[in-house]
């Protein structure tokens, strides 16, 4: 009788490991079916975001390129102006010199000594 019991208990013991194990299971079953579908949720929400922060990022970058670009022709057409000009004034220059040579010492030199002037009265300035 004692065998019985025992062999019973066993039994009773097995089957409630046994039930306990398949709940253990079928729980573990179901927290991945919520994880997964938390993930796929995320990842369709993250693709969702990303078709609509990709144009923008498109734009964003094209408008920087135009106006960089739009920078370096700008600068390219005042290169251009600033050598026109200085062509200009030299060959300006050059004929007032050929035209009138005597008058463009003179000036020349007034030029040189109010130049010098002006160093000097800075130096003596400074060292004062």
């Amino acid at each position: 009788m004692i065998t019985t019991n025992t062999s019973s208990a066993q039994q009773n013991v097995s089957q409630a490991a046994d039930g306990l194990l398949n709940s253990a299971n079928k729980a573990i079953d179901a927290t991945r079916g919520y994880a997964n579908h938390a993930l796929d949720a995320a990842d369709d929400k993250m693709h969702a975001l990303q078709s609509k922060v990709e144009p923008a990022l498109d734009k964003f970058s094209n408008k920087a390129q135009a106006l960089a670009q739009q920078g370096i022709d700008m600068a390219a057409q005042a290169k251009d102006k600033a050598r026109e000009s200085l062509s200009h004034y030299s060959e300006v220059t050059s004929r007032y010199v050929a035209d009138k040579p005597m008058q463009s010492v003179l000036i020349a030199a007034a030029v040189g000594a109010t130049v010098a002037l002006l160093v000097s009265a800075a130096l003596d300035r400074s060292s004062r």
